[in-house]
């Protein structure tokens, strides 16, 4: 096995920065909620299609799965590829910050305490959605905010047209088995065609699932009939619970916490070198190890104070200035958006609400 020396994470993202409470997060977001792949090299991409032609070979693949052509009438005819979205596609800049500096970027004095009142407004409901799916209310509050700001931008572009201009452009071949989910999403009556809206690159409603994601996790918890992850707070903070939930979220487990190193590495570096597989945040982690065995590699809780003595295992995550050891459940958080930004500010977010 290659050691690799578990150095401060430095995160390159392609302008997934949350935007701030009052401003739209929509075009600021790749492919969040769980869904992200990486894009193909443009010199690999493939030679497009006329696209009436690519749109036919779609129809085509619609009907064999089951929709119906009443439904692909009205989703696809007159349709046309959106520049805008191709160039917010190809055109993402990459912006470089810590690990420390993307968590004070995102959790902001105005972010928490906006979060904190949405959760008093909705905590009766939020508990309730909790407690039936064995997922914390402030996680589900904490997801929520981050991914559409409180419910405020669930999405303004038209999901139909902005999936198939993604799946004709050919960058990330994903993108055509998400344009057929939507259509079935349509054809199924779950949402309105002309409501079916969501970012530049798919993710819709509240909790800013793509279509896949939709289909196999999004709920009706308020039993109109409907899986309304635009409207419905119910089934938002169900479909986020869900979510976590098959992702192997643990009742009876935290996400993790904050912690103090020793000024002498070389031990945890030998011991628990970087993972080897999965997304980059897995990359970026640590192998886990018992959290007794952590204890003696000197690692403390940030107050100082000795690590708990529970049997679990852990994970080492460092910034530059601020660590932390995570339990599997950060795990089910990064099954959400692959980011340590990102999970580590929904668990640090969860915390406070819970003051």
């Amino acid at each position: 096995m290659l050691l690799r020396a578990l150095t401060p994470l430095t995160l390159s993202l392609a302008v997934w920065s949350w935007a701030p409470a009052g401003t739209s997060a929509q075009d600021a977001q790749p492919v969040p909620a769980a869904e992200t792949t990486p894009a193909v090299d443009p010199a690999e991409a493939p030679v497009r299609q006329p696209f009436p032609e690519w749109l036919a070979d779609v129809r085509t693949d619609a009907l064999a799965r089951g929709i119906s052509a009443a439904t692909l009438d009205a989703a696809l005819l007159g349709l046309e590829p959106n520049p805008v979205v191709v160039q917010r596609d190809r055109g993402q800049a990459e912006f470089t910050f810590t690990l420390d500096g993307y968590i004070q970027r995102r959790l902001t004095r105005a972010m928490i305490r906006d979060t904190a009142r949405a959760y008093r407004r909705h905590r009766t409901l939020l508990r309730r959605v909790g407690s039936r799916y064995d997922v914390p209310s402030t996680i589900i509050a904490s997801i929520w905010a981050l991914e559409s700001n409180l419910g405020r931008f669930s999405g303004v572009r038209p999901t139909i047209a902005t999936l198939a201009t993604l799946a004709w452009d050919g960058r990330r071949p994903f993108f055509r088995s998400e344009l057929l989910d939507a259509l079935t999403i349509v054809d199924r009556g779950d949402i309105d065609l002309a409501a079916l809206k969501g970012s530049w690159a798919g993710a819709m409603g509240q909790p800013q699932f793509m279509p896949s994601s939709y289909l196999k996790y999004a709920q009706d918890y308020d039993g109109d009939g409907r899986k309304d992850i635009w409207r419905s707070h119910g089934d938002v903070f169900a479909s986020i619970a869900a979510y976590l939930r098959e992702h192997g979220w643990n009742e009876r487990q935290t996400w993790g916490r904050e912690v103090g190193l020793p000024s002498d590495m070389t031990a945890i570096n030998a011991a628990a070198p970087l993972r080897e597989e999965g997304c980059r945040a897995f990359r970026g982690m640590s192998v886990a190890l018992p959290l007794a065995r952590w204890t003696a590699l000197g690692v403390r809780r940030a107050n100082g104070r000795p690590l708990p003595k529970a049997a679990m295992d852990a994970s080492l995550v460092r910034g530059e200035t601020r660590n932390f050891l995570v339990y599997p459940n950060y795990e089910a958080l990064l099954g959400y958006n692959c980011a340590h930004a990102y999970a580590l500010s929904v668990g640090l977010l969860s915390d406070r609400l819970q003051r």
